[in-house]
This record gives C-alpha cells, sequence and structure tokens, in this order.
C-alpha cells in the first residue's frame, strides 16, 4: 500500500490538480502555492467534522487562524499533477488546535511537502483567542481528535 493509500485510511484526503497557475516558469509548483494546497484540505476537513465556518463567523462571532506552520518541502510537485492532500487533527489544548498534513503524487504516492499546523480560534470583532466552545469540541472529537 502506498503513503497517499496509508493518508487516505487515516485522514481526510483532498485532491488538488497542479494547474499553470500554481507554477512558476519552468512548470513546477512555486513554493507559496503549497499554503493554498494545504489550506484547501484544512478548510474542508473542518466542513467534513459539520463546522460551517461562515455560520461560525456570523452567528458565534468566531474565526481560525494559522498561528504557527512548520513545513517540510520533500519533492517538486509539477505542472498537471493530481495531488492529494491529507489532513487530520492532532490535539486540542486551549485556544490551539494541532493538525497534520501531507501533499502525495496521486500516481506514485511520493510524498512531496508535510506540515505541522497550530490554528487559533479568535473571536471575529476583537481577534483575541478564545477557548473552544463545547459545540465545537464535540464535533472535531467526532473526528477522532
Amino acid at each position: 500500500m502506498s503513503m497517499a493509500a496509508d493518508a487516505a485510511d487515516s485522514d481526510f484526503v483532498w485532491p488538488v490538480r497542479v494547474y499553470w497557475e500554481d507554477t512558476d516558469g519552468g512548470g513546477v509548483v512555486y513554493h507559496a502555492r503549497y499554503l493554498n494546497f494545504f489550506e484547501r484540505a484544512r478548510t474542508e476537513l473542518i466542513r467534513a467534522a459539520g463546522i460551517d465556518q461562515v455560520e461560525m463567523k456570523e452567528q458565534h462571532n468566531l474565526i481560525w487562524v494559522v498561528l504557527e506552520m512548520n513545513v517540510k518541502f520533500r519533492n517538486a510537485a509539477k505542472l498537471d499533477d493530481e495531488l492529494l492532500v491529507s489532513a487530520g487533527f492532532e490535539g486540542m489544548k486551549g485556544v490551539r488546535l494541532g493538525m497534520r498534513q501531507e501533499i502525495h503524487r496521486k500516481t506514485t504516492g511520493e510524498l512531496v511537502a508535510s506540515a505541522d499546523v497550530i490554528a487559533v480560534l479568535l473571536q471575529a470583532d476583537s481577534l483575541k483567542p478564545v477557548r473552544m466552545p463545547v459545540w465545537i469540541k464535540e464535533k472535531l472529537e467526532k473526528q477522532g481528535l
């Protein structure tokens, strides 16, 4: 079984294809675009947990922001590659939510990049940290956190 299949079995996986707009002049994915790929998978993971981020902001005055991200680039992704971007919850503590992410090339399972992410829950109007409400904790725990 490939690493990509392993990730698909244990984490949420979001497929991404590399387009021209994602690459530099040589057809290699520009380093900052990996952050976009990671963001899409995290957003879809939160959506899959049953958390609507628009509702969170409009009805509960809450938003997620990335506090810290450690990215390791292993192999370059290239134009037209199909990638599998995984995201999984690692733990909760106070206002912090840890997540682990990986990007694998779909055809070979080769690890392209990985990231350890810490997101923080903030009040949308003041941008002050706030502890996770029980309803969010319960939804995250149902996702295996």
